[in-house]
């Protein structure tokens, strides 16, 4: 069950990536059509059967053995099964918004071969077992969503793919690094709740490991946007189709998010990290992404960067609520990861909508949308009150928990200087995302902007709908919560 959905992703998007090598999809509406068919009933049949694996299937399954006690396994446990129930939703909703806008920018087939293979590189990366499968499809995400960013292929495109593969790369080496050392002082690389490290090493060793652990946050934080290793995001962003930023900002992005965890909770353990300076060293640098992330955003006039800008941001209140080790601040994070996901794919989409309908990239230049396009505007303002904490949203209820969970930490001066970052910044996203909604509701005089009018068409149904799933969840959280805590005892 945990292999099928793989495999079926994978065959198809190979075969679309093998027929796009001598056909184009541009102007053909019946192979479009066809196309479309086959991609969207693929990853349906695909993120269901990821759906139902995730809920049936009990125990581990190895693939192979690569050396003596270094086996490709999966597994499901109910971390695992969280993502990939988000990482279905949001992919799902990504594909059918795609369909409209890949039209315009052409090699569909490209774009859509890549797309199911990552999706399938996604859910085995969820479901991985321990440390070395992570790693190896954590490589692989990074190498088969590269070609989605440099999809038109230009300049700007491709250099922003090499800054990607780079960044990346360097993250996951420095991840490497620390599982060589991890695999002599581990019981076993396998994901425990609780961490699997040897307390006699732990105690003789601890220095040594504690260097190690922290240059693996540094290096799993890369694709997460953590600082100093997150600059690849703002230029990634602007350079690929609005579906792939979406794609990027929602999902991928938080495979750094999950490797975090991983390694923490499940292969070092909470323990051993509390207190030490790597827990503080770890939140000074949430904190500094946070804040940074939110002053380039406030000061960025290019519409997508800005929204990157805010991913950077954003992602970090995640990381910030997974390092300060209290159950407040651990379900925060995981409320936050998810409505991080639906908001953020919500504001990409409105983003890929103002492009596609009125050929400007600059926020100025979206004064007076709100007359043409009055039901996206109103998805992107009830997703962007998400961002920022304003109830009854999602983001509200996360920054509760973060807020509590930081002041319940004693962690001193960290333990304050937390919860009045997490209220600059969101002043910050205030002050960077509500002026797009309020110039485009009331615009200035002599406002005449020219914009295609407004179609009921699948791209704004999917907008809607994340949007929808930002509110909603944020007036019945309890769901989440209570599935949080369910696993969260043998973490802490």
């Amino acid at each position: 069950m945990i292999i099928l959905p793989i495999l079926i992703s994978t065959l198809v998007g190979a075969a679309l990536l093998v027929s796009s090598l001598s056909e184009h999809v541009r102007g053909q509406q019946g192979e479009c059509r066809a196309l479309h068919t086959i991609v969207g009933g693929t990853l349906s049949l695909s993120a269901i059967g990821a759906v139902v694996a995730s809920w049936t299937t009990k125990g581990s399954f190895m693939l192979l053995e690569l050396f003596e006690k270094l086996p490709v396994c999966f597994q499901v446990d109910e971390l695992g099964r969280l993502f990939v129930m988000v990482t279905s939703v949001v992919w799902m909703a990504i594909c059918f918004y795609s369909f409209r806008y890949m039209k315009h920018e052409g090699e569909e087939k490209q774009f859509y071969g890549f797309f199911l293979i990552v999706y399938a590189v996604l859910i085995a990366l969820d479901f991985s077992g321990n440390l070395i499968t992570m790693y190896l499809f954590y490589e692989l995400m990074t190498l088969t969503s590269m070609p989605l960013i440099l999809h038109n292929r230009s300049k700007e495109s491709v250099m922003a793919a090499l800054k990607y593969l780079f960044y990346s790369m360097a993250g996951a080496y420095l991840a490497l690094f620390g599982i060589f050392i991890l695999y002599r002082h581990c019981h076993s690389l396998a994901f425990v709740a609780g961490g699997s490290l040897d307390p006699v090493s732990a105690v003789e060793h601890r220095t040594l490991l504690l260097v190690v652990v922290f240059l693996m946050l540094i290096g799993f934080g890369a694709k997460a946007g953590m600082f100093p290793l997150h600059a690849w995001l703002p230029t990634a962003h602007p350079a690929a189709p609005a579906p792939a930023s979406a794609a990027l900002s929602a999902i991928v992005v938080k495979c750094g998010v999950l490797a975090v965890v991983r390694l923490v909770y499940y292969v070092v353990g909470a323990d051993f990290v509390r207190g030490s300076w790597v827990q503080k060293a770890w939140l000074w640098l949430t904190l500094l992404t946070v804040f940074m992330g939110s002053m380039l955003a406030y000061r960025e006039k290019v519409f997508k960067k800005r929204l990157a800008y805010s991913t950077v941001s954003q992602v970090s209140y995640i990381l910030f609520g997974l390092a300060l080790f209290t159950p407040q601040g651990f379900t925060g994070a995981i409320l936050q990861l998810v409505g991080h996901a639906f908001a953020k794919c919500a504001l990409f989409m409105t983003a890929g909508i103002f492009i596609l309908r009125t050929g400007k990239t600059r926020v100025e230049d979206y004064e007076g949308i709100g007359r043409q396009m009055r039901v996206t505007l109103w998805a992107y303002t009830i997703a962007a009150l998400s961002l920022i904490g304003i109830p009854p949203t999602i983001g509200f209820v996360t920054k509760w928990y973060l807020a509590q969970g930081a002041l319940m930490a004693q962690l001193g001066a960290l333990s304050i200087v937390g919860p009045v970052i997490l209220l600059i910044s969101a002043l910050l996203t205030a002050g960077y995302l509500l002026p797009v909604t309020m110039r485009g509701f009331y615009p200035g005089e002599g406002s005449t902007i020219q914009a295609q009018k407004e179609k009921p068409d699948m791209m704004c149904c999917m907008l809607v709908l994340m949007a929808f799933l930002a509110f909603v969840l944020g007036m019945f959280p309890g769901t989440i919560i209570e599935y949080t805590q369910s696993f969260l005892t043998a973490l802490m």
